[in-house]
């Protein structure tokens, strides 16, 4: 079978978040699908199987299976267009936990993904959250996957040093810290360790709550993010009704095959 390993959310080499896509003619079992990924060890691995045109995508971290991956679908979307020669400047895909979902060409090697937005809703201060993330937020709220953490500046942000073993004790995908930006509209950062990444380079997915979250803080409804991971990552947000599209870069970084026994 044939893998392509891609850096999303970046236009160059070594940063952003790398996923890789492995092509199927037809789904293999779950339980090989969770030993391809966890065998990649990237944050997460997409699986695409063509479907009406298009295509059904499953995304899964090392540990889990996932509802929704960002990062993992832009570079589906990459790897469709540049490896598998996709035509036509509209890439439908379908994902059995999250419905029906639609990337554009939006330049070259960039593309727009069309989402659900997930917005979050104020919660009371969750004391062991705070006290694993390294770092007191002035509030916190919960989206349907995650707890989001408010702290008061990006530098606060980027200063966390969270618990990540208390952390994966936490009933949620993951946990998002998040702060109005220096140079951006935001900034944020996403620990998921009890989904199996400690902490993700860039989460497109983790945007489905940020954008909606600072479009009505900051009162415009698009919006520059970035990512403080070490590898970093920028976003290009925007907040259309009851639906976020994500705009970024991708880059191929490698094009292999996996051997599986017959």
């Amino acid at each position: 079978m044939r893998m392509f390993q891609i850096d999303a959310f970046t236009d160059q080499l070594f940063a952003g978040n790398p996923a890789a896509v492995v092509p199927l003619e037809s789904w293999l079992s779950d339980a090989t699908l969770q030993a391809i990924a966890a065998e990649n060890n990237l944050a997460e691995t997409a699986f695409l199987v063509p479907r009406d045109g298009g295509y059904e995508i499953r995304w899964l971290t090392p540990a889990i299976e996932v509802d929704l991956c960002g990062h993992a679908t832009l570079a589906s979307a990459h790897a469709v267009w540049t490896e598998l020669g996709h035509q036509g400047d509209v890439l439908e895909l379908h994902s059995p936990r999250s419905g029906a979902l639609r990337v554009r060409r939006a330049g070259e090697s960039r593309y727009t993904l069309d989402f659900p937005a997930v917005p979050p809703k104020p919660i009371g201060m969750v004391d062991e959250i705070a006290s694993s993330l390294g770092g007191e937020p002035r509030e916190m709220l919960r989206s349907a996957w995650d707890y989001v953490a408010v702290y008061e500046s990006e530098a606060d942000v980027r200063a966390l040093n969270p618990d990540l073993r208390a952390l994966r004790e936490v009933d949620a995908r993951g946990i998002i810290a998040t702060a109005p930006g220096d140079e951006h509209d935001f900034v944020s950062r996403f620990f998921g360790p009890r989904s199996g990444v400690d902490e993700d380079h860039v989460t497109g997915s983790a945007h489905c709550t940020l954008a909606p979250l600072w479009a009505e803080r900051i009162g415009k409804n698009t919006l520059r993010a970035f990512q403080a991971s070490p590898r970093g990552g920028e976003l290009l947000c925007a907040v259309v009704g009851d639906r976020v599209e994500l705009t970024g870069g991708a880059v191929t970084y490698l094009r292999g095959e996996i051997m599986l026994p017959r």
